[in-house]
């Protein structure tokens, strides 16, 4: 099974659109049992909060379902041991998970998302640019890099 963590600041706009992307192009693939796919944040700013209804917003126009009782978890130490891949938004969330695991990324595990793409970089934060539509899009072709990527 291949164990996939989708990381952004907060888990309430990124990292949960991400996750249920990727749940939506596993499903449509007939390849559930073969992950497991979540979401975290690498801040304790909006742990326990609901995903952030623009992105809520974003994701039902596009069709892909998501969990409306969905909550924002954090990023512990002890998820590096329970993961293949912590894949991040941007280079911000990389130097912060490196935080959250006490500096170790010893098997190299740690991945910008759209480090699968051909053009690579940061994915902004929807939370200030309000791009949903943007974050969206980028996010959706990522996933569909990173599953081919890990589909090889």
């Amino acid at each position: 099974m291949k164990k996939i963590m989708f990381v952004c600041h907060g888990n309430i706009c990124r990292s949960p659109m991400a996750e249920f992307i990727m749940k939506d192009i596993v499903k449509k693939a007939g390849k559930e049992s073969e992950y497991l796919i979540r979401s975290s944040a690498t801040s304790s700013e909006e742990i326990g909060c609901h995903i952030y209804y623009p992105a809520q917003k974003e994701l039902a126009r596009h069709g892909v379902p998501f969990d409306e009782n969905r909550r924002a978890v954090r990023l512990t130490k002890e998820d590096y041991d329970k993961y293949d891949y912590f894949i991040v938004m941007e280079q911000y969330n990389t130097i912060n998970a490196l935080r959250n695991f006490g500096g170790r990324d010893d098997e190299k595990k740690i991945k910008r998302l759209l480090d699968f793409t051909p053009e690579g970089g940061d994915i902004a934060d929807p939370w200030y640019s309000d791009r949903f539509d943007v974050a969206f899009e980028e996010i959706s072709r990522g996933c569909l890099s990173f599953f081919a990527f890990l589909e090889k």
